[in-house]
């Protein structure tokens, strides 16, 4: 299922991600030399509809046409089949990031077989530092998601944004497959098509490029706006939803993506639930926590606590597919790592 390249496909750098399938037949990884031989590692269309990652490689190895790159440099072109329909995923295919090593869900799928190739291939090379490059669907700041807390990967993290959030990862994703072996983060680039995010995703990539070695000291406080994911919030599936839809078993604020990385009170309302509260909320020992953070009184759906959302979004089919939103809360910098 994985091809692999030791140069770039003829127009590989004119084409549009939904058209990638033209030159290329499926997950692709290219490998193309720089003075640095320890290769950055970026991942790009995991998700066939958060393109930016694409654009912006096209854009930064549009700059090296004529020249060596800084360092070598792996390209992981993942789901071209997807990308082709613009959706995250088709319907008979798993999710592209929960297919990696440790995926328990995934294991005997031909996706995941590709995936731990490249996996297994980029280790033996001695991946410098790893990054996957991702779109969301709601209203988000530019920020990068993390799976530890050494100063090394958040000094890389803040070549990006200064917003970084603290996941300690999800099983069969990228970021915690690379994560034992180098420094390995996400990063989310806010809404598809919009030129000045992809900008900002090729102005991090070169720099990582250009990067020689990490600093050796501490991120300061001042220079970071940290957050600790600490619940996941999805719908199940046998519960009818909506947005602004009053006949839904859940009719959530036709707005409520606009409370993404904002701080809310107690009492904040979601929306409304015309049964009993239906939501799935996990913390990530994967515990029900539900009633820790939502209530359900006469119709209303409300926070019980404190907390920051990230990643709400109106789209149905990207709910179905991955989740409602996830929860925060600040963190301030550790004194040393934290795994």
């Amino acid at each position: 299922m994985l091809t692999v390249l030791e140069n770039l496909p003829d127009g590989f750098l004119d084409t549009h991600a939904r058209e990638l399938h033209r030159l290329l037949h499926g997950p692709t990884l290219i490998h193309l030399p720089g003075r640095r031989d320890d290769p950055l590692f970026v991942s790009v269309l995991q998700h066939g509809n958060e393109d930016s990652g694409v654009a912006a490689l096209q854009t930064v190895l549009r700059q090296y046409a004529d020249r060596t790159l800084p360092r070598s440099l792996s390209i992981l072109v993942g789901n071209v089949a997807a990308a082709r329909q613009g959706l995250r995923r088709l319907d008979n295919q798993p999710d592209y990031n929960r297919v990696w090593p440790g995926t328990d869900l995934h294991a005997s799928s031909l996706e995941h077989a590709a995936m731990s190739q490249v996996h297994d291939i980029m280790k033996a090379r001695g991946v410098f530092a790893s990054v996957d490059i991702h779109n969301n669907t709601g209203i988000n700041p530019l920020y990068s998601v993390v799976n530890r807390l050494d100063h090394e990967l958040l000094h890389l993290a803040l070549l990006f944004s200064r917003t970084v959030v603290w996941f300690r990862g999800m099983a069969g994703s990228q970021t915690t497959a690379f994560s034992s072996f180098c420094p390995s983060l996400a990063i989310e680039c806010g809404k598809p098509g919009i030129p000045a995010h992809e900008a900002q995703a090729a102005s991090f990539v070169d720099a990582c490029l250009h990067l020689a070695q990490f600093p050796a000291h501490d991120v300061h406080e001042h220079d970071i706006d940290l957050y600790h994911t600490v619940a996941t919030v999805r719908v199940p599936p046998e519960v009818s939803f909506g947005f602004g839809d009053v006949l839904a078993d859940i009719d959530f604020d036709p707005r409520l993506d606009h409370l993404n990385f904002r701080q809310l009170d107690p009492g904040t309302a979601f929306g409304r639930c015309r049964k009993s509260l239906s939501l799935d909320v996990r913390d990530e020992a994967q515990r029900d926590v539900l009633n820790e953070f939502f209530d359900c009184k006469e119709g209303t759906i409300s926070l019980k606590r404190e907390t920051t959302p990230a990643m709400l979004t109106l789209d149905v089919r990207a709910v179905r597919q991955d989740c409602l939103c996830y929860l925060m809360e600040r963190l301030p910098i550790p004194r040393q790592a934290v795994p």
